[in-house]
Parts: structure tokens; C-alpha cells; sequence
């Protein structure tokens, strides 16, 4: 059994119009959120053996904040610069390329990329993957390399605003 939970970069600032989008931070609503949903995701029993995010520093800064709130070590947060603008596909090769040892991963990208990775792998139906949104789903495979369209289970669809 693999879990794979999805995660879309917590909220991000747009203060400042000459910053590059790859370099924007996260805004004082991201800063909240990204632990809250840690905290959440621990809460529920749900535990990652790595994170693989993107290098974007919105995405690294909720990476991050993930890992403190699920006590992961810095040395199991992976960057994968091929999640920045991804496509599904580009998305679901770097997921088959995963190593077999790891049972539970995090992946922290950016939509739409994540939102239709999601509806592709899994009967999802999710419009929209809001900042810092987890989705959770379960593979029966041994090996991360046979995961293919269709064949995920939906666990959970968590974010921030979402009351039950």
C-alpha cells in the first residue's frame, strides 16, 4: 500500500509587483495556514516518510512548516525543481520515479498541475485544490513505478476553511 497526499503551496503574497513568481513568499494568511494543516494531518494519523516539494519559496516555505508541525527532519524534505509549472504528466512521472522504501509521501506543487493530477489518479472530482489543500490517496502497489490513472483511492480532501 502507498499513500501519496497532495498539498498545494499555502497562501502567497502578491505585495510586491516586482517580485518574480517563483521567488513570492507566503502572506500572513499562508504563515497560519500551513501549520495549521500540519497540525491537522498529525491529528488524523497521517504521517509522511518524505516530502518532495518544489523549489518556489512558497512552496518550500509550506514544506517546511508541514515538516515542523509532523516532527519530519529537514534532511526528509526533498526538492524537486520539475514540480514548479508541471503538468499531470510530468507530475505522475516524478511520483512513479519515487523511491519503493518510502511507504507515504507528501508532494507540494502548485495548480493546476495538482488539481488535475488528482481528478487523473483517483475518481476525485475536485474543482479546485484551494492554497493549502491536502488531498490524500491510497495506491494497493507495492511499487510507486505501477501507479497509473484511475487507480487511486481518495482518503481525504482537507484545507484550511473546511469546518467537518
Amino acid at each position: 500500500m502507498k499513500t501519496l497526499i497532495l498539498a498545494r503551496h499555502a497562501k502567497s503574497s502578491w505585495q510586491d509587483p516586482d517580485l518574480a513568481d517563483f521567488d513570492r513568499p507566503l502572506n500572513k494568511r499562508g504563515r497560519e495556514n500551513a501549520p495549521l494543516m500540519g497540525r491537522r494531518l498529525a491529528e488524523r494519523g497521517d504521517w509522511a516518510d518524505l516530502i518532495v516539494t518544489s523549489p518556489a519559496r512558497r512552496a518550500h516555505d509550506t514544506a517546511t512548516a508541514l515538516a515542523a508541525a509532523l516532527n519530519i527532519e529537514e534532511r526528509n524534505i526533498h526538492f524537486e525543481p520539475a514540480i514548479y509549472e508541471a503538468e499531470p504528466a510530468d507530475l505522475l512521472q516524478i511520483i512513479r520515479g519515487f523511491d519503493d522504501a518510502r511507504r507515504e509521501i507528501l508532494l507540494v506543487g502548485h495548480n493546476p498541475g495538482l488539481t488535475e493530477l488528482a481528478n487523473l489518479l483517483a475518481p476525485c472530482q475536485i474543482d479546485n485544490i484551494v492554497t493549502c489543500g491536502l488531498v490524500g490517496l491510497e495506491f494497493d502497489l507495492r511499487l510507486w513505478r505501477d501507479v497509473a490513472p484511475g487507480q487511486g483511492h481518495l482518503r481525504f480532501y482537507d484545507y484550511p476553511r473546511k469546518t467537518s
